[in-house]
């Protein structure tokens, strides 16, 4: 299957094996840097990302439009605060 229906983004930012608290704080920090609205495309090898990062964005507002864990690939929108 190929990745032609994964999201456009913006930023790449590759977070390898990161557990759950160094890849929020990481994660934050790059979207906060970005402007409302752009994605960033993370990888995240670590076997918590898969609900991690989901769990993350519902509570900070982020929007993640799309996740393949199988992949290791999310697509997290900043949002417009």
């Amino acid at each position: 299957m190929g990745n032609t229906h994964l999201p456009a983004f913006d930023v790449d930012w590759d977070a390898g094996d990161l557990g759950c608290g160094d890849l929020v704080i990481r994660l934050r920090f790059r979207l906060k840097a970005m402007q409302p609205g752009q994605v960033i495309r993370v990888r995240a090898t670590d076997p918590g990302a898969r609900e991690d990062i989901p769990a993350w964005c519902r509570m900070t507002g982020e929007t993640l439009i799309a996740g393949v864990p199988a992949q290791h690939f999310y697509f997290i929108e900043r949002g417009h605060r």
